[in-house]
């Protein structure tokens, strides 16, 4: 397998490292995230000098339980040597610029034409970027400790939303159970994930869910966030991510889109059931993901519009 020599490469370059820098993704979920702090507790371990990076404001409140989360930093060190960029298929995905100059890894499971780093390790048959990373220890036979597979297990439990996207398969449940060896407590986990939601999530979540629509038969379904009401419940953007889910399990939805306005750009969230390919749909607007679950972002602050154009294409789709 050609990431089995990439995944050797990396390790060189990053014994060979004065100072890493982990890049993970704007606007930043558990995948990216949850991978950037298993490679963190690894590198601290060891005592390999490094930081997480995110651009955001807010980081995802259900993910403090991990180790090192605290240690994210939106501040670029004044010096670094070696770049990892987890879960970004390109630059925009990251927010700022980085020299150009110095040695880049990018780990992805995002189908790309955009090939941006010296090495890019990407599987788009891999159900998340946590995955990879693992397969990163595994292929460098290096010990996965319990702060590493804590790390390693929320991110693929995030991202194939509870072991039910289609992506999930026997490889998935093969590391799940490599990863218990480390003697994490996936109880303990859940109820750190599930179990800690907002009360102002609750007050947001039905003003989200009252402006449902329904099109082609109510195969199509819409929902939308205004910014005013996170300043009337306190809510914040992330906490509002999993909405969409809930609209999609309608019985007779088949295509569910969430637009929310994030940085004057229209963010678009599709997900679907059984056969229908919402990667197809995003790639027409220079979005990307997964055949069940894509996005995109258009640069506009008008989601009625945005709304518009993406219900006429969708039409060709069910």
């Amino acid at each position: 397998m050609q990431n089995n020599n990439l995944f050797q490469g990396m390790y060189n370059e990053i014994q060979n490292a004065h100072y890493v820098l982990l890049v993970t993704h704007k606007n930043p979920d558990a995948d990216t995230l949850s991978s950037g702090l298993a490679l963190s507790n690894y590198f601290y371990e060891n005592k390999i000098k490094h930081k997480v990076f995110n651009i955001s404001s807010i980081l995802p409140r259900k993910l403090d339980y991990l180790s090192r989360f605290d240690k994210i930093t939106k501040d670029v060190p004044k010096y670094y040597d070696l770049v990892i960029y987890l879960d970004c298929a390109n630059k925009d995905r990251v927010g700022l610029e980085f020299n150009s100059n110095i040695k880049s890894i990018s780990i992805d499971h995002h189908k790309s034409n955009k090939n941006f780093a010296d090495i890019n390790i990407i599987d788009s048959t891999t159900g998340s970027t946590a995955e990879l990373v693992y397969s990163f220890f595994k292929e460098n036979n290096i010990n996965i400790s319990k702060n590493v597979a804590e790390c390693l297990y929320t991110g693929i439990y995030d991202d194939s939303l509870g072991f039910t996207t289609s992506r999930t398969d026997l490889k998935t449940f093969d590391v799940i159970r490599d990863l218990l060896n480390s003697n994490i407590d996936i109880s303990y986990i859940a109820n750190k994930l599930l179990m800690r939601e907002s009360l102002s999530k609750f007050r947001i979540v039905p003003k989200i869910l009252n402006t449902l629509e329904l099109f082609y038969e109510g195969k199509l379904a819409t929902v939308y966030l205004d910014d005013s009401w996170l300043i009337e419940t306190g809510a914040t953007k992330d906490e509002c991510d999993d909405v969409i889910d809930q609209v999609l399990s309608i019985g007779i939805v088949k295509i569910a889109l969430y637009f929310r306005v994030v940085e004057n750009n229209v963010r678009v969230s599709l997900r679907s059931k059984g056969d229908i390919d919402v990667s197809n749909i995003a790639l027409l607007f220079n979005g990307g993901g997964h055949r069940n679950s894509s996005g995109v972002s258009v640069s506009s602050s008008n989601i009625e519009s945005v709304k518009k154009e993406l219900v006429k294409t969708i039409l060709n789709y069910i």
